[in-house]
């Protein structure tokens, strides 16, 4: 493995130097330089600091992923389109418009893994040094005598580190019976695969549209669902007990960070986005009820006849003529056998209401005998 640990050294020394840092830290806190503590929490550190810097590759992640959603459902078409041709000029075809399908969409298969291939070599690099810490607290490092600035002295403290009576550098397969390191090996195995399986779930499930979970690519991203936790459990017993530490933690670091972005910035369809809209339309109901409500200002007036309307440009009022009945009094012959003249008025009369017609001049005596007729002039 020394060509690997050459290859390795530089990000190996990087590793080194920021452990060395966070124990440093710790110890001016007062704790106990070489408790298991100060240590675990120096590897604790180098996740932060590692996916602190990885920040900028993550959105790039999640806007590759959103990418690979929105164009699943012409990836099918073109899928669909082909399928059953195995000619090398409908394959080449085939090829042809899936990468032009990448470029509208600006996205690739690949750049959704940039921050898991990006962690890879620090992942090995932790693993190498906490492998070495062994030979170079006794001097047998093939190297030198120190990794960057993890001397023999600050690797003999952190070879005897324990956590739960279980050594940072312990492996399952390496315990030589030591129970202490088999059943805290097992417990973080379990924990690094459930929050590989729960990312990926929370990744997939909760911020894909519903067309992006059918097809090809979604039935392949399900079988990675259940089948790389799997591989972490296999593999996990010859990863030594501080790796397992900065693998959990980078899974909860992941969980917590999706859980941010997927409540904030949903996928366009997807069930979060969703539930983003319901806790919208809440939050805007009861700040309209409180807030936005209309308010209705009601004018008091005095009670009586109501108030015509008025226009302005109400035409005049017309004239027509008003027949006035003389008033007949109870013991007086009706108003068919008296002789006369019916007295007319003319009256203004309004549009919009007909007032009561009422008379101009007096009513004529009723009388019992006829009227003298006038003499004639000579």
């Amino acid at each position: 493995m020394s060509w690997f640990d050459g290859l390795l050294q530089p990000i190996m020394v990087v590793v080194a130097w920021i452990m060395v840092q966070f124990h440093s830290l710790f110890f001016a806190i007062g704790m106990d330089p070489d408790g298991g503590a100060a240590w675990s929490l120096s590897i604790v550190g180098l996740v932060i600091v590692i996916r602190i810097a990885l920040i900028p590759l993550f959105f790039k992640q999640i806007k590759a992923s959103r990418g690979m959603q929105m164009l699943a459902p012409e990836m099918q078409a073109i899928q669909k389109k082909y399928k059953g041709k195995s000619d090398p000029a409908s394959r080449e075809a085939m090829s042809r418009e899936t990468m032009e399908l990448y470029r509208k969409h600006g996205t690739n298969p690949f750049a959704s893994c940039l921050p898991i291939l990006l962690q890879s070599p620090i992942f090995f690099a932790l693993f190498r040094v906490l492998n070495s810490l062994k030979p170079l607290s006794e001097g047998t490092y093939p190297r030198g005598d120190h990794i960057g600035p993890m001397t023999a002295e600050l690797a003999g403290s952190a070879e005897k580190a324990t956590i739960f009576g279980a050594p940072l550098s312990g492996t399952f397969m390496q315990a030589d019976g030591n129970i202490h390191i088999q059943i805290v090996t097992i417990v973080l195995i379990v924990a690094m695969s459930a929050t590989t399986f729960l990312t990926q779930r929370q990744l997939t499930m909760k911020n894909m549209p519903p067309s992006a979970l059918q097809g090809p690519m979604a039935q392949q991203q399900k079988v990675l669902l259940y089948v790389l936790p799997l591989i972490f459990a296999f593999s996990g017993v010859n990863f030594p007990i501080g790796v397992l530490i900065y693998w959990t933690t980078t899974n909860l670091w992941s969980m917590g960070q999706q859980f941010y972005t997927i409540r904030r910035m949903p996928a366009p369809g997807s069930q979060a986005e969703k539930a983003m809209l319901e806790r919208k339309a809440r939050k805007g109901g009861a700040k309209g009820g409180v807030q936005d409500a209309p308010v209705v200002v009601i004018e008091e007036r005095p009670r009586g006849q109501r108030e015509q309307p008025k226009r302005k440009d109400r035409a005049k009022p017309s004239t027509r003529p008003v027949v006035v009945e003389p008033e007949t009094p109870s013991d007086a012959p009706s108003s068919s056998a008296v002789d006369g003249p019916v007295d007319t008025v003319d009256a203004p009369v309004d549009d919009a209401v007909t007032p009561t017609p009422t008379p101009t001049s007096a009513p004529r005596p009723a009388s019992s005998s006829k009227p003298k007729k006038p003499k004639p002039k000579k």
